[in-house]
């Protein structure tokens, strides 16, 4: 267990480094100092509350995770009232406070997710059933991701969805109960984006980036170019050429561009392989967690940021449709950066107090310790 925190510790540092590094180099020729200012002062926040939640029992989030639940839904329904909700390019996702800005949809993946983690422990075995595995959450789940579909986020609906269903997956909701309701939702999802003229627009950009690269998919293309450019090694730090105002928002969602383009396949390829030892750093420390309420709560945290990661680089390498999420640890933007710190605080309060735990077992030495949701369902 201590191997994989230390792991954990070690690429979260790393990502956080060469998105302070990238960031500064992304914003340099135009006023970059405020960006880059704004983003280290969100990363210090970040680690204080990283750091907290690591020395703080996990357990203590069952008893504000209805609360937290409450407050998220407040949020969210705030920030449709005008003149307390900030609208940007015709959405309404933020909160405006002084000096900064809210995202109240990142706030709810968090809640969300705790929540369902402690519901899912409550009713146990009964998990297995439609009423408690499907239609209960599902009903709750319904509320949260249709206030952040209708601001709109596309992109963050259908990342917490993803993570929600596999959550409950893991909790032991039967297969024959989920398969309908995908379906259906994927049903709904299609037509709903036919009747979109702007995303239907980045989907037939994707399917066809040259021959849009000049309209709706110049963004896309123009970061193909810089990741071309890089080649191997990199044009060298502070080199790039696309970020000179070529590729837009390449602070933000696709600053991968410019570490391909500056730093090469190397570096993007070190990245991928630190989101892959995230992934197998969090698993663990779930499957090591002592109780199944930690282990949800870990897959939970460990979905959210990996799944978030792979989606953003495939965004940026066109092998998935623009999806506007940004890349943990590394993208631009205080919100994301602080709630992504959370959970990675959370991973380490689970490794943490299941390794304190496995020291004061009793059991004998075959006995590794540890949660193990295999053993519980036998």
């Amino acid at each position: 267990m201590k191997f994989a925190s230390t792991t954990l510790v070690f690429v979260v540092s790393a990502l956080l480094a060469l998105g302070l590094v990238m960031l500064y180099s992304a914003t340099m020729f135009h006023r970059g100092g405020p960006f880059w200012g704004s983003q280290v002062l969100w990363c210090c926040i970040g680690l204080v509350v990283c750091f907290g939640m690591a020395m703080v029992d996990y357990q203590v989030l069952k008893k504000v995770s209805v609360l937290a639940l409450v407050l998220a839904l407040l949020l969210l329904l705030a920030v449709m009232i005008p003149g307390i909700g900030l609208e940007r390019n015709g959405a309404h996702r933020w909160l405006q406070l002084p000096g900064t800005t809210f995202q109240p949809s990142e706030f709810a993946k968090l809640a969300v997710i705790v929540a369902l983690a402690h519901y899912c422990e409550r009713k146990g075995r009964g998990m297995d059933t439609f009423r408690y595995g499907l239609l209960i959450p599902g009903m709750v789940l319904a509320l949260f991701l249709g206030l952040i579909f209708i601001e709109p986020d596309w992109g963050a609906t259908a990342l917490l969805a993803t993570v929600c269903g596999l959550m409950l997956f893991l909790a032991g909701t039967k297969l024959r109960f989920m398969v309908p309701p995908v379906i259906v939702l994927g049903a709904a999802g299609g037509f709903l984006l036919s009747q979109n003229t702007l995303r239907l627009n980045r989907i037939m950009s994707w399917l066809d980036p040259e021959g849009t690269k000049q309209g709706v998919g110049y963004q896309a293309w123009q970061s193909l170019i810089a990741l071309g450019s890089g080649g191997t090694t990199g044009l060298g730090l502070g080199n790039g050429r696309q970020k000179l105002g070529f590729v837009p928002e390449n602070q933000t969602d696709f600053i991968f561009s410019v570490i391909g383009e500056e730093l090469g396949l190397v570096a993007t390829m070190g990245i991928v392989v630190a989101f892959v030892l995230f992934v197998v750093c969090g698993a663990y420390i779930a499957m090591r967690s002592r109780d199944f309420f930690g282990f949800l709560l870990a897959s939970g945290m460990t979905l959210l940021i990996s799944l978030q990661g792979f989606i953003n680089i495939g965004v940026v390498t066109s092998t998935l449709p623009n999806k506007g999420l940004p890349l943990p640890f590394i993208s631009r933007g205080g919100t994301n950066l602080v709630v992504m710190l959370f959970c990675v605080g959370v991973l380490l309060s689970v490794a943490r107090f299941a390794s304190r735990e496995g020291q004061v077992k009793t059991a004998g030495a075959n006995d590794p310790g540890g949660y193990s949701p295999f053993r519980a369902k036998t």
